[in-house]
């Protein structure tokens, strides 16, 4: 559901109890919007997350262009608890499949609306791709990480033609320690 022309968002404030309750019982897909919230991508990113786009000992996620938005790779730091969801996705795997996150028949990737349902069941009147806007706001109101510095962990493209042609790093190491700290917030208790 869109609210106002916008994906209806959580609360950031909301996001540490919610993920507390994600983990009351467990299954590929509170495993999935646990992994999506606290790496701030696009549900369908995490749904097709193939174990061969993770570097664990890098702690880094390479999604390719070819699945990103804006069809261009985007490399993601992994925090701690982001990589503690990969663990158990790994003592989970069943063979050698390749998705992090199988769908109901293992060998393709969740539905589009499984994450849609997990929210319903749990009466929760936000989306997946809301919590992206949750990170967002927590960073502008929570931090003095600077808006390019989350800009460039949601994979927004610089609009401005010029800055766009002068800007060309990723801000890994500055993303890196911003990921950090938005899993701690997302644990906290």
């Amino acid at each position: 559901p869109k609210k106002e022309g916008h994906f209806a968002a959580m609360a950031y404030a909301k996001v540490p109890a919610f993920m507390v309750r994600l983990t009351e019982r467990e299954s590929f897909s509170r495993l999935a919007l646990r992994f999506a919230i606290l790496t701030a991508v696009r549900s369908g990113e995490v749904r097709g997350a193939a174990w061969e786009e993770f570097d664990l000992d890098e702690k880094l996620w390479t999604i390719p262009a070819a699945r990103m938005k804006a069809a261009r790779e985007h490399v993601i730091p992994l925090s701690a608890p982001a990589l503690a969801i990969l663990e158990r996705c790994r003592d989970l795997r069943i063979g050698s499949r390749s998705l992090v996150f199988p769908g109901a028949r293992g060998d393709a990737p969740m539905s589009d609306m499984t994450l849609t349902k997990l929210l319903r069941e749990m009466k929760e009147d936000v989306t997946a791709h809301g919590f992206r806007s949750a990170f967002r706001d927590w960073v502008s109101e929570e931090t003095n990480h600077p808006g390019e510095i989350a800009e460039a962990a949601l994979a927004h493209r610089v609009k401005d033609k010029t800055e766009a042609a002068y800007r060309r790093g990723n801000l890994l190491e500055k993303r890196r320690k911003l990921m950090d700290e938005w899993g701690a917030y997302c644990l906290k208790r």
